[in-house]
């Protein structure tokens, strides 16, 4: 989406539409693996259990969109390599109808569990202003008392089309965050309910042959898909000069990427925004005074992402 912001294009409602699809799923998965990770170091080691069955469906999503499952390669200047096919479409209506249900299951196991609740509330806070200072995005601001998104402040692949509620936090702790992420989760699924009812008609890509590659039985039969073919891979396609800055609501919060073009194949200068490489510079401050098991339990419902963190 940087690259398109940078060259202009104009991009199909359906492919805006089939984005926001794989980013909820995506958000989905984030936040199950955290919030079920916070119930593990609490001591509840059922409830990392429960929800590993519904993410296993939305990586079989995956599966049917790209052929991988973690290591994804899904998106392409323009939209998609191709459209979804059938069992996509089976699959994602099958994981609608059981998800809500199933999840509800695995929150009930912690939401009002009175152990789960005095082992989180109070452990790892963090005041708005706080968090603020430390340039928190995501659900661990909003934990904090501040309703920022960028799905909503700053509205892209048609996100608002779409209802749905920011949930916000009070007191920035370990509960709070927990708390956020699974209402988060109701609400991607409400955004991937209206996305997939009213799924636009149209093409799965942009109109923009020097920078997506024609399928290879035009490429063959086709002079000019492979005169298109031959100009992206040996990178004669014209980048224009400039710069931009795009970012998306990550499963942590702001993701950002800033582009520097000097026209050249390669990129002048690209910069990302991390969001967990931003807020971990609060954990020493968040522990502070806490036992080392509250520290354990900060630390998880952070969901600092370890790969981040290398600069």
């Amino acid at each position: 989406m940087t690259v398109e912001k940078l060259i202009g294009a104009e991009i199909p409602k359906r492919v805006q539409y089939m984005r926001v699809i794989i980013m909820e799923l995506a958000r989905i998965a984030d936040h199950l693996i955290c919030d079920s990770v916070v119930g593990v170091d609490a001591g509840a080691l059922t409830s990392f259990f429960y929800p590993f069955t519904e993410r296993e469906k939305i990586y079989e999503l995956y599966e049917e969109i790209c052929g991988a499952r973690l290591t994804t390669n899904i998106g392409r200047i323009g939209g998609f390599e191709r459209d979804f096919n059938e069992t996509f479409h089976t699959k994602l209506k099958s994981f609608l109808k059981t998800f809500p249900p199933a999840f509800e299951e695995f929150n009930s196991m912690l939401e009002r569990n009175r152990i789960f609740m005095d082992r989180t509330k109070g452990a790892g806070p963090i005041s708005a202003e706080r968090a603020l200072n430390y340039s928190f995005t995501g659900p661990n601001l909003r934990a904090a008392g501040v309703d920022y998104d960028v799905r909503v402040a700053q509205p892209y692949s048609s996100y608002e089309d779409f209802d749905f509620i920011i949930p916000v936090g009070v007191n920035g702790d370990t509960y709070d965050r927990f708390m956020v992420r699974q209402e988060e989760i109701r609400q991607s699924m409400r955004i991937i309910q209206q996305a997939y009812s009213n799924l636009p008609e149209g093409p799965y890509k942009a109109d923009l042959p020097e920078f997506i590659l024609p399928p290879k039985n035009e490429v063959y039969n086709q002079m000019e898909a492979l005169i298109y073919h031959f100009k992206i891979i040996m990178g004669e396609t014209h980048i224009p000069a400039g710069e931009v800055y795009h970012a998306v609501e990550g499963g942590n919060g702001e993701l950002g990427y800033y582009l520097i073009s000097d026209g050249g194949r390669n990129p002048y200068r690209l910069q990302f925004r991390r969001p967990c490489f931003i807020y971990y510079q609060a954990y020493p401050e968040m522990i502070k005074g806490m036992t080392i098991s509250d520290a354990v339990l900060t630390l998880s419902s952070m969901n600092v992402i370890a790969g981040e963190l290398d600069a």
